[in-house]
């Protein structure tokens, strides 16, 4: 990357999504200044100061690009020249099928990589209220945590009320306080390694004292302007998915298929409870589905009753934060930026993607959009037959404005394969999905082919 005299972009929120457009704009020769409130101004969530830090899972799900949306997302995102996938991949940690990271090598690598690209200035200071009106080309990466001065300087600007849903975190566990007498690794199926999950597990008893136990628990209070707000369906703490009904957890994420119990082989569990590695040391295991808003004290008592558990030590307890986005198809163009001041762009989960590729993703588009408007050219648009096209459709028009919702990638985003004819057979399942994928990395290369510039 070369210096370049052209005026900067001005990317504001340094998290996956700003992270990765700051990258994609630099990478294209425009410079650009990050902006970063932390640690001048912290969340309820961060923890470091670190850019792209990880506050909730360390999975970025799966990594199957030939049948899964998402695992075919991260490969669209690597050959676009992703940091954020670049960094994930230098950090990957046993996950079976799913890419997981060591969470503190993964925020170190992209922010490294960052402070060392010339491009690229970082500043460390909270943007309160709108950006400044001298800034030509801003992108908006704030996340779920925008801070408030932002927030309400952008809902008066919009005239649209704010809306916003919980995100719960999963408790982390010291591995070494994990009882093996009673847990086992595997991987459901024996995917992946084989081994890249811990296995704790209940029979039908313990199951019912467990699910007794969360039913009747303490959970956090609610402020009173907090208790309308949605939960994100792909995220809801265990307590809620219990209150579904009995058996809503054994068949959800503590679902015992695909599992033996080297133990007791011949009695099949009733549920399991399964941790993923969470570091490279392999030190912390996260429990896997077990979001949660229970107060701090609750969490021990009720997750040592889980077998294996008894005496588990926990390096981070669940919690909640509270997440804002934006109604994007009715705020948003095309490319996302404000309809109401086109010099602003929105990128990452506040535009109402959800999960970490997603919102980074959306961060790879808007970096890249900008810097064709700032190198005099018109932004091109990645095939909606793609993942990154599909999603980018979904959150600037693709959905019902009065019922828009966060959304991660999915198959049911993409436009539908073409009409196997007469007397054809018409394909379903895991080779609908496959050919969806093959149509979509064959449809990304063109895009992907350096666009003529209106400047050099």
């Amino acid at each position: 990357m070369s210096a370049s005299p052209r005026p900067p972009i001005h990317v504001i929120g340094g998290g996956l999504a700003g992270s990765e457009a700051a990258w994609q704009a630099a990478g294209a020769g425009v410079p650009v200044v990050l902006h970063e409130m932390r640690p001048v101004r912290g969340t309820e969530a961060h923890v470091t100061d670190r850019l792209a830090e990880l506050v909730c899972s360390n999975s970025f799900r799966s990594d199957d690009a030939e049948s899964n949306a998402v695992g075919l997302l991260h490969e669209e995102m690597r050959r676009a020249g992703s940091l954020v996938m670049r960094a994930a991949d230098g950090c990957r940690v046993p996950a079976g099928a799913a890419l997981a990271v060591d969470r503190e090598g993964f925020s170190a690598a992209v922010q490294a990589t960052l402070e060392s690209e010339p491009l690229i200035s970082i500043h460390r200071e909270e943007v309160a209220g709108l950006p400044d009106p001298s800034w030509e080309s801003v992108v908006i990466a704030t996340g779920p945590l925008t801070s408030p001065a932002l927030a309400e300087a952008i809902g008066a600007l919009t005239g649209e009320d704010a809306l916003a849903f919980f995100d719960a975190i999963a408790p982390i566990v010291y591995k070494e306080t994990i009882d093996f007498s009673k847990a086992w690794y595997q991987s459901r199926y024996d995917k992946g390694d084989g081994a890249d999950y811990i296995n704790c597990p209940l029979d039908a008893e313990r199951y019912e004292s467990f699910l007794d136990a969360l039913l009747s628990a303490e959970t956090v209070s609610f402020k009173d302007w907090e208790k309308s707000t949605p939960y994100f369906e792909g995220c809801l703490p265990i307590e809620v998915m219990a209150e579904r009904g009995r058996q809503t957890l054994a068949f959800g994420p503590m679902k015992p298929v695909g599992l033996t119990n080297p133990h007791a082989p011949q009695a099949k569990p009733h549920a399991v409870v399964q941790l993923r590695q969470d570091n490279a040391l392999g030190t912390l295991y996260n429990m896997v589905g077990f979001q949660t808003k229970l107060t701090y004290g609750e969490q021990k008592r009720i997750f040592r009753m889980i077998p294996g558990l008894e005496s588990a030590e926990f390096a981070r307890l669940g919690g909640l934060h509270r997440n804002t986005f934006l109604n994007s198809p009715r705020l948003l163009d095309e490319t996302l930026r404000l309809k109401a001041q086109p010099r602003l762009r929105f990128a990452g989960q506040i535009t109402g993607c959800e999960g970490y590729v997603e919102s980074a993703a959306v961060g790879l588009l808007a970096g890249r959009f900008a810097a064709a408007e700032r190198r005099g050219s018109r932004p091109s648009l990645p095939p909606p037959t793609t993942a990154l096209g599909a999603l980018l459709g979904h959150i600037t028009g693709g959905a019902v404005a009065e019922t828009f919702q966060p959304m991660n990638v999915n198959f049911g985003l993409f436009p539908p394969l073409a009409d196997a004819g007469a007397g054809r057979r018409r394909i379903r399942g895991r080779e609908r999905k496959r050919a969806m994928s093959q149509r979509a990395l064959a449809d990304l290369g063109g895009w992907l082919k350096p666009p003529v510039s209106a400047e050099s």
